[in-house]
């Protein structure tokens, strides 16, 4: 991983965040990052999606995470999501080989509601 973001210097390759460290605020890792969901209209990302749980990459199951939810930590090169670990066990989520449809605003509201982020297209 290279990791190179300062305070004034936040571009990223999308590459380099795929695979990264997801923790809390309690300092528990809830999972590393899969994929970057990028709204091509509104030329952001919409969302990150995270693989949590199973053992060695089995019986992972992958959320859609708000990317204004997350945080980077540039000292220690992992991302924050603000939650404790039992409120992403209970989020919605979805299989590797079964994803939602992203672009579904009412699906959008209520994965954004559930993190308390407002939605990036409002």
């Amino acid at each position: 991983m290279v990791m190179q973001a300062t305070s004034t210097w936040r571009v990223l390759s999308a590459s380099t965040l795929k695979g990264e460290t997801v923790v809390n605020s309690k300092d528990e890792t809830l999972g590393t990052i899969e994929e970057l969901m990028i709204n091509l209209d509104k030329g952001c990302i919409a969302y990150a999606v995270l693989s949590f749980g199973g053992f060695m990459g089995m019986g992972d199951k992958l959320f859609a995470i708000p990317w204004s939810a997350l945080t980077l930590d540039t000292v220690e090169k992992r991302f924050v999501l603000d939650v404790k670990k039992e409120m992403l066990e209970k989020a919605p989520g979805f299989d590797k080989n079964d994803w939602p449809n992203m672009a579904d605003r009412t699906w959008g509201t209520s994965i954004y509601n559930y993190y308390g982020s407002k939605p990036y297209w409002e």
